[in-house]
C-alpha cells in the first residue's frame, strides 16, 4: 500500500509501562468515578488506567505468564485478565487483589464480562468456551466444546481467539483460528449460527450498543449488522487508520508508534481511542467523530491491527 498523504499531525498521549508488546486494549462503559481502560501484553503485568488521561492507577499481580485478555465490568469494579499460565483471573479492580483464579488445562486467550457482571466467558486453546458465575466463581463452569470429537478441525485451528457476550443476554460469540464465528446459546449449549470470515479471527468486538460486530480475519475486517459510521485498524506497517464505514474511505492515518499496532478500542464516548503496540506503549488519540455518534460509530470500532494489514 503506498503511503498516505501529509496530514496534520497528532499528537497523542503515550502511555508507557508495559515491558513488552500489548496484547489487549479494553474500556469499561462511563462510571461516576470515570472511564478506565484494562491493558494486557506478552509479559504477566496486566495494568489499569484513568481513560482520559491515561494515567496509571495499578498493576495487577499473580500471572506467571502472558497476558493475552483483559475485560472490566461495566462498572468497572471488577476487572478479569486470561494467560498463557493456563488461568483466567477475577480482580478486585479498586484494591488489585485477586478475588478468584479459573484454572485451566492450556492458554486462555479471551475474558468477557455479561453486560450484568453476573457471568464471565473465558476461552482459549483448549477450544471450549466456559461461562462462570461471578457470584460464586468456585463453582464448576457451564462448558460448551466448540470443536466435538468428531469434527476433524486440527488443532492449532481450534484455538478461540475471542468470546464476546452478544445482544442477547443469553448468547455468546466466538472467533476461532479455524475462521468461523459461531453464536451460541449458553443456557442449552447449542449453536445458533456459524459463519465464515477472511481467514483466522484476531478480533472480535461489539459495539457499545451491542448492535454491530466488528470481526478482523485475514486482511479483512467483516461487519455483521450496520450503523457504524465509521471504525479503525491498523498494522504492521505501524500506521492507525480510520476508515468510513460506508465507503472504506480513509478519514485519518496516524503514525506514533514504533512496532506494529495490535490491539484498538474506541472510548464509550466515542471522543478518544487506544492503540496498543509492539513497542510496549499504549497511545491515545483524539477522534474527530461527533459525540452523538459514539453509541454506534465509535463503540463499533475496535477491529485489531494484525487484521487490517
Amino acid at each position: 500500500m503506498a503511503a498516505p498523504a501529509a496530514a496534520a499531525r497528532q499528537i497523542p498521549i503515550v502511555c508507557p509501562g508495559h515491558s513488552r508488546p500489548l496484547a489487549e486494549v479494553s474500556y469499561c462503559p462511563e462510571t461516576p468515578d470515570g472511564t478506565f481502560l484494562i491493558s494486557g501484553c506478552h509479559a504477566k503485568t496486566p495494568m489499569i488506567r484513568n481513560g482520559s488521561t491515561g494515567d496509571w492507577i495499578g498493576t495487577f499481580v499473580g500471572h506467571k505468564g502472558a497476558v493475552w485478555g483483559v475485560a472490566l465490568d461495566d462498572t468497572g469494579l471488577l476487572a478479569a485478565t486470561a494467560s498463557a499460565d493456563f488461568s483466567a483471573r477475577l480482580w478486585d479492580a479498586v484494591t488489585g487483589n485477586q478475588v478468584h483464579e479459573f484454572v485451566h488445562k492450556h492458554i486462555v486467550k479471551t475474558v468477557h464480562f455479561a453486560a450484568d457482571r453476573s457471568k464471565l466467558a473465558t476461552a482459549g486453546h483448549e477450544g471450549i468456551l466456559r461461562i462462570f458465575d461471578t457470584a460464586s466463581p468456585g463453582s464448576p463452569p457451564t462448558e460448551i466444546t466448540v470443536f466435538p470429537g468428531g469434527e476433524e478441525t486440527p488443532k492449532v485451528s481450534r484455538v478461540i481467539s475471542k468470546a464476546r457476550w452478544g445482544k442477547d443476554p443469553n448468547t455468546v460469540l466466538t472467533g476461532s483460528a479455524d475462521g468461523f464465528v459461531r453464536v451460541w446459546d449458553v443456557r442449552s449449549g447449542e449453536k445458533i449460527r456459524k459463519v465464515q470470515v477472511a481467514g483466522a479471527v484476531m478480533d472480535l468486538e461489539m459495539s457499545w450498543d451491542k448492535k454491530i460486530a466488528t470481526v478482523a480475519a485475514g486482511d479483512t475486517v467483516h461487519f455483521f449488522d450496520t450503523g457504524g459510521k465509521r471504525f479503525m485498524a491498523g498494522g504492521s506497517d505501524l500506521w492507525v487508520r480510520v476508515l468510513d464505514f460506508d465507503t472504506g474511505a480513509e478519514l485519518e492515518c496516524l503514525k506514533g508508534h514504533h512496532g506494529p499496532v495490535r490491539c484498538l478500542r474506541y472510548a464509550p464516548d466515542g471522543k478518544t481511542y487506544a492503540t496498543g503496540s509492539e513497542d510496549g506503549t499504549i497511545r491515545l488519540w483524539q477522534s474527530n467523530a461527533p459525540s452523538a455518534a459514539a453509541g454506534a460509530a465509535a463503540g463499533t470500532s475496535g477491529a485489531d491491527g494484525t487484521a487490517a494489514r
